[in-house]
């Protein structure tokens, strides 16, 4: 009997020691700092997932700011426990990360979207812009430019993000042929660092912190505000797209068509493999008669290659953008019968992304995993890995939209953090998969996964040049890689603006409080 209670006793203090492990341990100088916002040591579970939904990481608190100055003090009084401290931040926005990006495992989340401070403002004139917190949703930048007759220059095809998380990336779009992406249209930030100072900055103010942050994956500063360059904004937009059978003529077209003056404002490709599934559904975006008409073009379970365009234009100069749009198309080698046309308005553009996840939640097929991978791949080699995985790896399906399209580097700033292929133009290539739920076929994650390695190991073995969009990397010789000759530069801002690795830990470049001198 007395074995037996102590038996049970010793199972009880097992499950107590792991029950310990596992719930995060709560620093109790935070619930001291003087913020106007507040913590919440309970409610954590939401920040520990994100639209990959693939990984979870608890953390001990999450911060909902009400200004810069909170997250300031939170971010100054973890640098000031110094490199003992596990504590580290992650800014989460819209948690749109896709591998934990915006997690902080026993540390603390900020829920920027609790960020308020200076209402949005747009400034008209001869340089127009607009200033807005880093938590704000593009959507929300759009309508409210519109109301000025203005818009930024540059998007991504998803607007239901934050501003401090694109430009944390880059934010790419079919429009970075002629503006570049969103970073490139950035005038000025304001950072909170890793040392919990807040700094202003620009091309000239503090431009090293400037061109550090923007594309810098969250590594040097948290966005708490930003300057966005604007442009007069259309009414309206002539959408197209056309088909190709041939990869070759599918990628000289899109490459002529980012050279020079084009006619069109917007261009991507994407890829259609047995029109299967409902993300891969290159008809339905277009209204009745254009899905009646694309039905009687019999596809004969090929591969086909979709050009997608968009001419931006006012009511009144609808007849002089038609002319415009002949002539352009008039030069372009697609299958003649499958020229499909709709006009809608600019936001309609835009946002239609949206509607696709309006559609998906409906089914429950939005909050899936999404072992999504995003590469840029040099032009002369593009077509190398076109056969090598269109031919190959992807043959019968795939699991979500397959985008590919070129875009000019010169359009790109060569200051900020982005990694780029080495060449004046390099095609986006983006694998936006979505894995059923419990499914262990060839639409589940694990088979994703493979598929996603296998791309990444022939791009190795045949050397195609080939960056991460968006990368995340395990190891600390694979971020080397990753970088190459920006290594140093990166490892150098690191240790200037955060040097002891607190911010940003979901992206497992540096561990807390390690010497930057790797």
């Amino acid at each position: 009997m007395h074995f037996l209670r102590n038996l049970i006793i010793l199972f009880l203090i097992c499950i107590a020691i792991k029950i310990n492990l596992c719930v995060p341990t709560i620093p109790s100088s935070l619930k001291t700092l003087p913020i106007d916002g507040h913590f919440d040591f309970k409610q954590v579970h939401h920040a520990a997932k994100d639209f990959g939904n693939r990984y979870s990481f608890l953390p001990s608190a999450v911060l909902h700011p009400k200004s810069a100055s909170d997250i300031a003090t939170t971010v100054k009084h973890i640098w000031e426990m110094g490199p003992g401290s596990h504590l580290t931040v992650a800014a989460r926005g819209h948690g749109h990360s896709l591998q934990g990006q915006a997690q902080a495992h026993r540390g603390v989340v900020i829920n920027m979207e609790s960020l308020q401070g200076p209402k949005m403002k747009v400034h008209t004139g001869n340089f127009p812009h607009v200033d807005v917190s880093g938590s704000e949703l593009w959507i929300n930048i759009l309508h409210e430019t519109l109301k000025h007759g203005l818009a930024p220059k540059s998007w991504t095809d998803y607007l239901h993000l934050t501003v401090g998380g694109t430009l944390s990336n880059a934010g790419i779009s079919g429009q970075a042929f002629r503006h570049g992406p969103q970073i490139s249209n950035v005038r000025q930030l304001e950072v909170v660092t890793g040392k919990g100072e807040v700094v202003n900055c620009s091309e000239k103010q503090n431009s090293d912190l400037f061109y550090s942050v923007l594309g810098g994956l969250g590594q040097f500063g948290i966005i708490t505000r930003a300057r966005i360059s604007l442009e007069p904004a259309p009414k309206m937009v002539k959408w197209i797209r056309v088909l190709y059978t041939d990869f070759a003529t599918f990628a000289k077209d899109q490459e002529m068509l980012i050279t020079g003056e084009s006619t069109f404002d917007y261009t991507e490709g994407f890829v259609i493999i047995n029109r299967t599934g409902l993300l891969n559904n290159w008809r339905s975006s277009f209204n009745s008669n254009d899905s009646a008409q694309a039905s009687h073009f019999k596809s004969d379970g090929r591969t086909l290659f979709c050009l997608e365009l968009a001419k931006y234009f006012n009511p009144e100069e609808m007849a002089i953008v038609n002319q415009e749009i002949m002539t352009s198309l008039s030069q372009l080698n697609h299958i003649p019968s499958t020229l499909f046309q709709s006009q809608v308005s600019y936001i309609e553009f835009l946002d239609r992304v949206h509607i696709s996840e309006i559609k998906l939640r409906s089914k429950g097929l939005w909050e899936v995993p999404h072992p999504w991978l995003n590469l840029l791949i040099p032009r002369s080699n593009i077509h190398i890995f076109a056969q090598l995985v269109l031919g190959n790896i992807l043959t019968n399906t795939s699991n979500g939209p397959i985008l590919i399209y070129p875009v000019n580097k010169s359009k790109w700033d060569n200051r900020t953090s982005v990694v780029l292929p080495e060449e004046d133009v390099f095609y986006l290539v983006a694998f936006l998969s979505s894995a059923a739920p419990s499914s262990t076929g060839s639409d589940g994650l694990e088979h994703i996964l493979s598929q996603n390695k296998r791309i990444l190991e022939l791009c190795e073995i045949d050397g195609l040049g080939v960056k991460q969009y968006l990368p995340h990397y395990s190891t600390n010789g694979e971020w080397r890689s990753h970088f190459g000759p920006q290594w140093e530069a990166f490892v150098h801002r690191k240790s200037t603006y955060d040097p002891l690795a607190i911010l940003a830990p979901g992206q497992r470049i540096f561990q807390k409080a390690a010497p930057l001198s790797l």
